[in-house]
């Protein structure tokens, strides 16, 4: 599998890699522990080397998973992340307090079962904490050598801007894909300007974009699709028109329209890395195939100016969760 460079401090990694959340948070139900394990591993036999996790999804379940999921394994690229209170296995807001980010660091570590985090993120900024604090905080963390590369969540530019002058990002990890492109004005060209990687998360758009939800499907409570306005049933009714876009490009290049979606994400620069999640491996399979799926410029041209016409209906969170969420 090709390889990518994230930041200029010397990440490399799958140019797809693994989100791991759905494995054991959000997106009820969850799959049992034996089959997550069978499926991270499928993935780095298919060559993947580059997970993403959080201590907050489970919380720490899943990072636990993770850990015993790549024992055997060397040479994994470990991405997880800091910023949240949890106490009693509940997130109770953001902090990322030095003191915060250190018994993080030091909880995951053991969850993780190294003696260093590859990509340590900030999951979502801390108002009360300068950024610049925050970063001084992880570049003691890669002094000390529990960590190696510091990245950023859901940040905005001038943030981004504070926080790569005090220590180099290697990465930036937002939502991005064929129906959020709310970052594409200002913090795509900031974290272009910088050399900053791009690490898009829900590539899929929380698997509608595959087209196999369709406006009849029932989420669980526990789901979090369940409450996200754009997966009402009305919503789903009209947003359909953007899956017929992304089918009639599928049919013309004869593969499905996951693979559409990702290759697209994926052309939006050289230091783009998604993290499509899923719990079946005849899905991860077809993740990774979308690597081998070539737009050309004018597919590209023609896909994002087609999509571009389609009024997306409903937000792609509450608005307590576009404040407050650790997703």
């Amino acid at each position: 599998m090709k390889k990518i460079k994230l930041g200029t401090q010397g990440l490399e990694v799958s140019n797809i890699g693994l989100g791991c959340m759905g494995m054991s948070f959000s997106y009820a139900p969850f799959p049992s522990k034996e089959e997550s394990i069978l499926l991270i591993r499928k993935a780095i036999e298919k060559g993947i080397d580059f997970f993403d996790t959080a201590e907050v999804y489970g919380p720490y379940t899943n990072e636990e998973l993770i850990g015993e999921a790549i024992k055997p394994f060397k040479d994994i690229v470990i991405a997880t992340k800091f910023g949240f209170n949890i106490q009693d296995g509940k997130m109770i807001g953001v902090d990322s307090t030095p003191k915060t980010i250190r018994n993080s660091v030091e909880g995951s570590l053991k969850r993780l079962g190294t003696d260093c985090i590859d990509l340590l993120y900030q999951h979502r900024v801390d108002p009360n904490v300068p950024i610049e604090e925050v970063a001084g905080t992880v570049k003691d963390l890669i002094t000390e050598g529990k960590v190696k590369y510091f990245g950023l969540s859901e940040s905005g530019a001038q943030t981004i801007r504070k926080a790569h002058a005090e220590l180099p990002v290697s990465a930036l990890q937002s939502e991005y894909s064929l129906w959020t492109r709310i970052h594409e004005s200002e913090i795509i060209p900031t974290i272009e300007e910088l050399n900053i990687g791009f690490v898009p998360f829900s590539p899929l758009g929380k698997g509608f974009l595959t087209g196999a939800i369709d406006e009849k499907r029932k989420f669980e409570n526990s789901d979090i699709r369940f409450v996200i306005p754009r997966f009402t049933e009305e919503a789903r009714l009209k947003n359909r028109a953007l899956i017929e876009i992304i089918s009639s490009f599928a049919q013309n290049h004869q593969c499905t329209n996951a693979q559409i979606a990702l290759a697209w994400v994926m052309s939006r620069n050289s230091m783009t890395v998604p993290i499509p999640g899923t719990t079946k491996i005849e899905r991860l399979l077809e993740n990774i195939d979308s690597t081998d799926v070539k737009l050309s410029q004018e597919d590209l041209k023609e896909l994002t100016e087609a999509s571009e016409q389609i009024k997306i209906e409903g937000t792609r969170y509450t608005e307590a969760m576009e404040k407050s969420t650790g997703l």
